[in-house]
């Protein structure tokens, strides 16, 4: 199994198990020893290589412990600092982590709750670790951008040197990315009013302000949207223009009857970043039954189709998007009929990760 293939299995395992896991250590072993031993390739019963509950005397502490040291030629070479999964990371939850760095050889240092993991190192001043970290891996949104430096910390092609030479550019980019996310979520004034003023030359007061939050938040979601179909329409040479809205009615389809027919009708298309996001979470749960390069979307007038193979034979499922209010996930039985099941958000795709892993073993 590929490295993105065992990242997206571990985070469908997460996913799905995170609200039974109640405490540090439970988190530590259903998520974080899977992490070490799957993602980085280390083995967690050897001690050569990962030391649990390790410890060092720091100063006037003594005994205190990191929850795991990753070893490499005798040496620490990464600290990881666990919490439990129902808790958000905070900074005050890394002091231990703090104080080891200073007095061991480690560069790199973890703290994680099992979904994120917060990678830290020491640009601010030497041997000391940073305040922010230099990459964040959030399992329920995995940011593919980071995976190639993330998989430089694997046993098989460790390379500190590279990792730590690209962490500078990585922390603000980083941080820079969830900045920009987190305006154009919920713009602030400050965001508000930068944009406000290219297009605006009236007195910004509370009325403005009121007006351009709502307009500068839908032209930055309009702007991404329009982005996303750019891309699409170079990669697959499609013409998109507006979605039609599409009936909410539970019902069973014949995949066969319908398939065939609209696979050519690409007018009047718009693939929209949630149905990408929809196809990414399929893909990630299926990924555990066939290879990811396999799985495949086209995008069709009244729905966003999931393919094995890109063969409308083979239709995995379907995200019924378009309509304004309910949305619907179309999964296919034994004789490739469709049978639609509301869902109230995207990660309600979740729940039916069974019933997707079982449609693909069926048709690989």
């Amino acid at each position: 199994m590929e490295f993105e293939e065992r990242l997206a299995a571990l985070a469908t395992k997460v996913h799905n198990q995170r609200q039974a896991i109640q405490t540090e250590e439970a988190t530590k072993n259903a998520f974080v020893m899977p992490f070490i031993s799957t993602i980085l390739g280390y083995d967690v019963f050897n001690p050569l290589e990962v030391v649990p509950e390790f410890t060092a005397d720091v100063g006037v502490k003594r005994g205190e412990k990191v929850d795991y040291a990753i070893m490499r030629d005798g040496e620490v070479q990464i600290l990881i600092e666990c919490k439990k999964s129902t808790e958000p990371l905070k900074i005050e939850h890394a002091s231990q982590l703090f104080r080891y760095f200073s007095v061991t050889n480690a560069r790199i240092a973890v703290l994680t709750n099992g979904e994120v993991y917060n990678f830290y190192t020491d640009l601010d001043a030497p041997n000391k670790m940073d305040d922010r970290p230099f990459l964040v891996l959030d399992l329920a949104d995995i940011d593919e951008t980071l995976l190639p430096e993330l998989s430089k910390l694997t046993k098989d092609v460790f390379d500190l040197d590279s990792v730590i030479s690209a962490a500078e550019e990585l922390k603000y980019v980083g941080a820079l990315k969830r900045a920009i996310a987190v305006q154009f979520r919920e713009p602030e004034e400050d965001f508000v009013r930068l944009f406000a003023s290219r297009v605006y030359e009236g007195r910004f007061t509370q009325e403005a302000r009121s007006q351009f939050t709502t307009l500068v938040a839908k032209a930055s979601k309009q702007f991404l949207n329009e982005q996303v179909n750019d891309r699409l329409k170079t990669a697959l040479g499609a013409s998109y223009t507006a979605p039609i809205e599409q009936a909410t009615s539970v019902e069973a389809l014949s995949s066969e009857l319908v398939v065939e027919e609209d696979i050519d009708r690409d007018t009047e298309i718009e693939t929209t970043p949630e149905e990408l996001e929809g196809y990414q979470i399929v893909k990630a749960i299926a990924c555990s039954e066939v290879k990811p390069e396999r799985i495949v979307h086209r995008d069709q007038k009244s729905y966003f189709a999931i393919l094995l193979d890109n063969n409308n034979r083979k239709p995995i499922a379907r995200l019924w998007f378009n309509g304004k209010k309910q949305k619907y996930i179309g999964l296919f039985d034994e004789d490739k009929v469709e049978t639609r099941h509301p869902i109230e958000s995207l990660e309600d795709i979740y729940l039916h990760a069974d019933a997707l892993r079982v449609s693909v073993s069926r048709l690989r």
